[in-house]
């Protein structure tokens, strides 16, 4: 077992998740339980995913957890795409957060790489 918050992937997907808070504040009431929601819920899936496989027994259920994360870094980016083409959010902001998120993404398949078991 680890400590997730020593992860730099981790602190970089927390970081994200945050932005992605402040940035959705602004979109319309309508949207609470709409794309508001499943930016938010895809976002904070990331850390939440880390943090739980850090918990886990063994390299195989973390890749497992992280797996999974990488599936919500996925679904997060359509959701930012969605989101600039609706023109919820600014062009300069969808272009920092996918950013951000295109380097949890490569964080992310780095630590998949090295997890992978040897043959």
């Amino acid at each position: 077992m680890q400590n997730f918050r020593q992860l730099q992937v981790w602190q970089k997907a927390h970081q994200l998740t945050l932005d992605v808070h402040r940035i959705t504040r602004s979109f319309p009431r309508d949207e609470l339980s709409g794309l508001t929601a499943q930016l938010r819920r895809s976002s904070s899936s990331i850390p939440a995913n880390l943090a739980e496989g850090c918990g886990r027994s063994g390299d195989a259920e973390f890749s497992r957890f992280c797996w999974i994360a990488m599936g919500s870094a996925s679904e997060l980016d359509y959701h930012l795409l969605l989101a600039s083409d609706l023109a919820m959010i600014a062009a300069s902001d969808h272009t920092a957060l996918a950013a951000q998120l295109d380097e949890v993404k490569a964080m992310l398949s780095g630590l998949l790489q090295k997890l992978k078991p040897r043959r």
